[in-house]
């Protein structure tokens, strides 16, 4: 009988650093929020703007890379922030008071997960401050961007697929309501909006809670649009 060798090991892969939290700063009365309205539950971006692979795997990845290429574009040619806003910060306020959660954020896609818009709980509440970025793969926000939906979660640990988040454990969300900014012109996903809270939520309570999430983002893309791009 031969001997067959083992198989190699495979290096074992750590995890990318996630969350970061940074201290919170005040923000001033902003605009109201805009009433919800229906949008488009599933618009993907012109054909011209995905480039073919050879396989499921590289196909995605070349669809990925053109769609970030054109959301960057996008992005600059709309003039929206990569940072800070106040305007923004304001509407993320809005939205965390009328559905009493903690945390709020207007998110924008690009390398990685920049929330121009941010609302904290005050300082000492007890509850940690969120800093501006995280990474494209943590958080429920990807999950919205891929789907091009809103995603309710009145109960993270209600769906296993959820409950092992990385934000699970970094700042302890129990409840999650985002929706998506879709540019209606192109069908691009600019980013999302979305509500956090560590505790969880009634399922009777989803409705009202989307109808915030989405008068949030109606008033979002509603600046955005108002607003001369930069030059």
């Amino acid at each position: 009988m031969t001997h067959q060798p083992s198989p190699p090991r495979l290096p074992r892969r750590t995890a990318a650093p996630g969350l970061r939290l940074a201290p919170a700063r005040p923000v001033a009365p902003g605009p109201r929020l805009a009433p919800a309205r229906p949008v488009a539950d599933a618009i993907t971006p012109p054909a011209s703007l995905l480039t073919p692979g050879t396989g499921t795997a590289s196909t995605e990845t070349a669809r990925d890379l053109a769609e970030l290429a054109a959301r960057r574009e996008l992005i600059d040619r709309l003039g929206i922030p990569t940072g800070p806003d106040a305007v923004f910060d304001t509407i993320a306020t809005q939205m965390a008071t009328a559905a009493g959660f903690t945390h709020a954020m207007v998110n924008v896609f690009l390398d990685e997960q920049i929330f121009v818009g941010l609302h904290n709980p005050p300082q000492g509440s007890g509850h940690p401050i969120v800093g501006r970025t995280m990474d494209l793969g943590h958080g429920y926000c990807p999950e919205v961007v891929r789907r091009k939906k809103a995603l309710p979660l009145h109960n993270v640990h209600a769906a296993p697929r959820f409950s092992g988040n990385p934000v699970v454990d970094a700042i302890g969300i129990q409840s999650y309501y985002g929706a998506p900014l879709i540019h209606a012109e192109s069908g691009l996903t600019l980013g999302t909006v979305c509500i956090v809270d560590p505790e969880p939520r009634r399922l009777e309570d989803s409705r009202r809670l989307l109808d915030i999430v989405a008068g949030g983002r109606n008033t979002v893309l509603r600046v955005i649009t108002g607003r001369t791009p930069a030059a």
